[in-house]
């Protein structure tokens, strides 16, 4: 990893990710997470403080970057549930099979390269009855906001760490085999290209 990768980019992600209507987006979907929880790309740790301590026994934080997991640390010591690192990526995720309560993906499928695999060791982890709750951006419904975030696509994907603007996240967790149980989506942030939104809850098929 770059200098880029591990101290500049940890800083522009942890404000983006941290912006307001995002912070709301993370409040509305991470209480529903219960029992041993598999938080897939913590990053720096911005889903911490809305964890249900009550509900919650474990999270396990999968995060490849050094530099996130440092950005991390101050919120991770006063968490209110026990957090355990997993610092592999999210193809490679080193629980046994039926492991985990909950999985939980807030922006982070727009980054993951090979999102069908993730997705298939997510499905893998996650008992039966199990839930994936999920809030992410992507592929906007509107035709010329579509094709804004396809010409802008590549330069945002350079600039920011991996991240897609334009992943169609409904049909990739289907792929993926998850049945969405509910979903919300709408415009969430300016500039539109980059605001669209999908939030709701997932189980195995």
């Amino acid at each position: 990893m770059g200098f880029y990768s591990e101290h500049c980019l940890p800083r522009l992600l942890d404000f983006a990710c941290g912006m307001g209507p995002i912070e709301a987006q993370r409040r509305l979907v991470v209480p529903a997470a219960r029992g041993r929880v598999l938080e897939v790309g913590m990053g720096s740790g911005l889903n911490l403080p809305f964890y249900d301590p009550d509900r919650v026994e474990l999270v396990w934080g999968l995060e490849p970057s050094a530099g996130m997991r440092a950005r991390a640390a101050k919120r991770v010591a006063g968490a209110g549930v026990p957090v355990r690192w997993l610092d592999l990526p999210s193809e490679q995720i080193p629980l046994e099979n039926d492991s985990v309560d909950t999985v939980l993906l807030t922006y982070t499928l727009c980054t993951i390269a090979d999102w069908q695999r993730a997705l298939d060791e997510m499905r893998r982890v996650l008992k039966p009855g199990g839930l994936l709750l999920f809030s992410e951006h992507g592929a906007a419904p509107d035709a010329g906001v579509r094709r804004w975030q396809d010409r802008l696509n590549p330069f945002w994907r350079r600039a920011f760490g991996g991240c897609n603007l334009n992943r169609p996240v409904p049909r990739l967790l289907e792929s993926g085999g998850f049945h969405l149980r509910e979903m919300e989506s709408g415009y969430l942030l300016s500039p539109r290209f980059a605001g669209f939104n999908y939030w709701g809850a997932a189980s195995i098929r």
